[in-house]
């Protein structure tokens, strides 16, 4: 996790519910549809959450119009510059020099998100000044937790060579899920599954456990907090 979507993509959610609804779900409501572990797409917990709630349910491409508005207040293919929606109001959770430690301990690295890719690559290579980095972005895989995108990017980063281990960082069931089901699909291939709570959360404990019961094999208190633990991962 590399960005806080609290005030952006989960704000952008509840504003689409309450559009077509008037209700605005709570924090909570979100929380407790994610650890079902299938809606890691926030357009499709909008429709879910919509439904679950009686309401009149938008088509698909309906809702990602009203979604996007919200989300990047512009066209999302046209210069971010002009974007005046949520996404400006996302914290950034490590900086440039996370990901240069990691290359300096020659740890390779790259991105699975469920995000448009507009908005990945807006956050990695404008915001963090990334040169080109490895990205799966929506559309170009399955939705998580379909381990597709994850077992490509990691074959494109291995590059024919053994990983030592394979880890995969992410603050949703989801994300869990998607690196069991990787485990499942490339059994040969040293998986793990490394979780870490949203800013957002108040219960972090309660958050913590609902990971490691999804399957999580480590918590990691942020992901700026990393780096050590990879290392202890790669001691002799």
């Amino acid at each position: 996790m590399i960005r806080d979507v609290a005030g952006s993509y989960r704000r952008a959610l509840q504003v689409t519910v309450e559009h077509y609804s008037g209700w605005q779900p709570m924090a909570a409501d979100i929380d407790a549809l994610k650890a079902e572990g299938c809606w890691n797409n926030d357009w499709d917990a909008s429709l879910e959450l919509l439904r679950r709630h009686e309401n009149d349910v938008p088509s698909r491409s309906e809702l990602i119009e009203v979604f996007s508005g919200f989300y990047f207040g512009g066209d999302p293919e046209g210069d971010p510059a002009e974007w005046q929606g949520f996404i400006g109001d996302e914290p950034l959770l490590v900086t440039r020099a996370f990901f240069d430690e990691l290359t300096r301990h020659d740890i390779r690295w790259g991105f699975v998100s469920g995000a448009e890719p507009p908005s990945a690559r807006y956050v990695l290579q404008q915001r963090l000044d990334l040169k080109d980095p490895p990205l799966i972005a929506m559309g170009d895989a399955p939705d998580k937790p379909d381990p597709t995108g994850l077992i490509r990017l990691a074959e494109q980063m291995a590059a024919g060579e053994v990983p030592h281990w394979i880890a995969y960082i992410g603050d949703t069931v989801a994300d869990v899920q998607t690196v069991l089901n990787a485990r499942k699909r490339r059994p040969e291939l040293p998986w793990r599954s490394l979780a870490v709570a949203p800013p957002h959360v108040t219960d972090v404990s309660t958050y913590h456990r609902q990971l490691q019961d999804a399957g999580a094999d480590r918590i990691v208190g942020a992901t700026r907090e990393l780096l050590p633990m990879l290392l202890d991962e790669l001691a002799p």
